[in-house]
């Protein structure tokens, strides 16, 4: 069982913070959590003119403003407040993704639940400049919560009936799949794992327990490799409690694909996924598979970085 005692949700008084804010308590009722409302000032630079060059110096709040901007912090949070959750509000000044990092850090959060609208624009290609640094650098699990999807709290205490998890054996994927299973049990509700075979072999954990044979065709190999896949799905799945409601699923094609086809076709309402880590290959994994997921799924998609 995974623990979740401390939330963190950057708010700025918009639709797509006000929503994110919503599944941030709705998943606070369930692991009995704090939510932490946090908004930042990003300080505009303001000329100085003088002798020699222009001089850009930033806008600093008075301490009348920033109580004032911690009231209005508090009062948008216990708008979307729900019995039993604490909520606090946290005011910080500076750039906005380091210091969502930085509060995450501080506070020791166990989740960080953020809206995909990105002030660069979260829908272009690039997943738009604050949502993009939060997700590659934060350590605690993040969930992105689309624009599209309606107000949680009031949906009552089960949000997550359907959760779709796509696992590569990977240590991250594994790990992601506990967080699956967890909320799946809190849910009372159906999850499916799902691997994904890719056609050009470029998942090495694919080619895993295959034993190779000089004169293998191409078609006993293909055979063994899905029978050795379809046991490590099982394996993977038999991790669940029995009283978890789990099914396996394994198709083939582009990850990305696929994972928001089955999502699409499962009317999933939650997709969880392992990020590996930090390095070049990681962040191409990244830009490949989960930045497509994160920006098209039409759910709230809940990354986690393993180590």
């Amino acid at each position: 069982m995974i623990e979740i005692r401390r939330i963190l949700c950057p708010i700025d008084f918009s639709d797509y913070s006000r929503r994110a804010l919503d599944h941030a308590i709705a998943i606070a009722r369930w692991y009995k959590a704090t939510v932490t409302a946090l908004h930042v000032f990003s300080p505009a630079p303001v000329a100085a003119f003088g002798p020699g060059p222009v001089v850009f110096e930033p806008i600093v709040l008075a301490s009348a403003d920033r109580d004032q901007l911690l009231t209005d912090t508090q009062a948008f949070a216990e708008t979307e407040g729900a019995p039993g959750v604490t909520i606090e509000a946290v005011v910080r000044g500076g750039n906005i993704a380091g210091e969502i990092l930085e509060q995450a850090t501080d506070m020791k959060a166990d989740l960080l639940v953020i809206g995909t609208h990105g002030r660069s624009g979260f829908e272009r290609l690039l997943l738009g400049s604050v949502a993009e640094k939060v997700l590659r650098k934060a350590s605690c699990p993040v969930m992105t919560v689309p624009r599209r999807l309606p107000d949680a709290v009031p949906a009552g205490p089960v949000l997550y009936k359907r959760i779709l998890c796509p696992v590569d054996f990977s240590e991250s994927s594994l790990h992601a799949l506990k967080y699956a299973i967890s909320m799946a049990q809190e849910a009372d509700g159906q999850l499916t794992v799902l691997h994904v075979v890719e056609p050009e072999l470029q998942n090495t954990g694919d080619m895993a327990n295959v034993v190779y044979d000089a004169g293998m065709t191409i078609g006993s190999f293909v055979k063994q490799r899905e029978e050795a896949l379809r046991r490590r799905l099982q394996e993977a799945v038999a991790t669940a409690p029995e009283f978890c409601s789990v099914e396996s699923l394994m198709t083939h094609g582009k990850p990305w694909r696929e994972v928001l086809r089955i999502a699409a076709e499962r009317q999933s309402d939650l997709i969880v996924m392992g990020v590996q880590g930090r390095s070049a290959a990681d962040l191409l994994f990244f830009g490949a598979t989960t930045q497509h997921v994160v920006r098209d799924a039409s759910c709230p998609v809940l990354t986690l970085r393993r180590g």
